[in-house]
């Protein structure tokens, strides 16, 4: 990411049926600047991740077809895989309706997605068959992908 100029833009948000109708990407982003953007396995359609982007890391991430992101914790850019090598790159990009919400599909490169070292963040559902009292999850992946400790070191 070396440079911070992009020479893609965004559509403006002129009204509601050009936003619904006309082939130009205009995203909302809330109050704070932000979209959220859900990772997707291109292949299998598994939901990977979800994270949020700001206009700069979505301008980056149609220039280097890799996801980069807005960390909100972090109050900075993130590029997916910097430090992981876990890289996601953009097979396709979809909006919903009024463009207030993305699915990014992308080729998961490395072990996986999530920091905790699991193909993906999504590996725990909810226990609906549990009568507890507060609500149960259930892990659907228990087996790491890789050793987060070796990646991203003690936390």
């Amino acid at each position: 990411m070396e440079s911070n100029q992009s020479s893609i833009t965004l559509g403006i948000r002129n009204n509601k049926k050009e936003v619904e109708e006309h082939p130009v990407f205009a995203p909302k982003f809330d109050a704070g600047g932000l979209i959220p953007a859900m990772a997707m396995d291109a292949i299998t359609k598994e939901p990977l991740m979800l994270a949020y982007m700001n206009e700069q890391s979505l301008l980056q991430t149609l220039e280097l077809g890799e996801a980069v992101y807005y960390s909100r914790s972090r109050q900075e850019l993130w590029h997916k895989g910097a430090t992981s090598g876990h890289v996601q790159k953009i097979v396709e990009i979809r909006t919903d309706c009024d463009q207030d919400a993305i699915i990014l599909y992308v080729e998961q490169i490395g072990a996986g997605a999530c920091h905790t070292g699991r193909s993906t963040c999504f590996y725990r559902a909810v226990d609906l068959e549990s009568s507890k009292d507060p609500a149960a999850l259930k892990f659907t992946e228990t087996d790491l992908s890789f050793n987060p400790e070796a990646i991203y070191g003690k936390k």
